[in-house]
């Protein structure tokens, strides 16, 4: 019984054995010691370990942190007068937003039906589905700006295809997810009388997850608009030529105005986001 107790006994509490305390009443208690300490130089010890293993250098960082001080002081004082240049390049990064995230959206839905298991009751066909999801969200949208670049050349119709393929990946992942959650009694009862798996779909369960369908929709075109505005970098449109070439020149305060703008834009689209969801919901 005793050898029973002690395999059951923590390690840690084997090890840094607990601090027997005796009350005012008479009984004692024994109170484990605190793991914190060792969580702690447990997280220290990966810390340093990672930092040698990638070469990283704390003397480094904090011998020219000063430098970062004076950059970003630049940045947040931005060259008003430069505004009219970030326009044109701000509306194209919107414009392949948008569109990369309505098309990906659309796709993505039926995309997410066949992926819930609670729907599609063919294993091979949701595997085979979700194997494919899984594998769009592993590519980040500047790899596939990259590729479709080489393909259809450069310019934001690149840039759009990239966002439409990741944007995919994402919203079916979170759209299946609420859908394997949702009531099934009224999709079970619609296709009981006859209806096809379409239409109860779209009867009793799209009702279900349409606040949260567009609510991932807004998210996902809050991360594009973000992940546009980077793709210029491998020629795929958008604010990416100019936040490359303005950082090339050290130019920081233009940097700051096309910063600003992009959070300007970015604010206001997460404004849309709850205005939506409240009338949705």
């Amino acid at each position: 019984m005793a050898a029973e107790k002690k395999q059951k006994t923590p390690l840690f509490d084997r090890i840094f054995k607990p601090e027997h305390i005796t009350l005012a009443n008479g009984h004692s208690i024994d109170r484990p010691k605190s793991r914190m300490p060792l969580i702690l130089l447990v997280l220290l010890i990966v810390v340093i370990a990672s930092a040698e293993m990638t070469g990283f250098s704390f003397h480094t960082l904090f011998a020219r942190i000063n430098q970062l001080g004076a950059i970003l002081g630049k940045i947040f004082r931005p060259n008003f007068s430069y505004a009219p240049e970030v326009i044109q390049p701000l509306i194209e990064t919107i414009q392949m937003s948008v569109v990369g995230t309505v098309a990906g959206c659309l796709i993505g839905l039926p995309l997410a039906i066949l992926a819930s298991a609670n729907i599609n009751k063919n294993r091979p066909t949701l595997l085979i589905i979700r194997f494919i999801l899984a594998l769009l969200r592993s590519i980040p949208t500047l790899i596939y700006a990259t590729m479709f670049a080489l393909i259809f050349s450069l310019g934001a119709f690149a840039g759009t295809v990239a966002i439409i393929v990741f944007t995919v990946g994402i919203v079916a992942k979170m759209l299946y997810e609420s859908i394997e959650t949702i009531d099934m009694g009224p999709y079970e009862a619609m296709t009981s009388f006859g209806a096809t798996t379409l239409q109860a779909f779209w009867a009793a369960c799209m009702p279900q997850i349409l606040p949260t369908y567009i609510d991932d929709c807004m998210y996902c075109l809050e991360l594009n608009v973000r992940a546009s505005a980077i793709l210029g970098y491998v020629g795929a449109g958008g604010l990416g030529i100019l936040i490359n070439n303005r950082t090339q020149l050290r130019a920081y305060n233009d940097l700051g105005m096309v910063l600003l703008l992009l959070f300007l834009v970015v604010w206001a689209i997460d404004l849309l986001n709850d205005f939506v969801r409240s009338k949705v919901s």
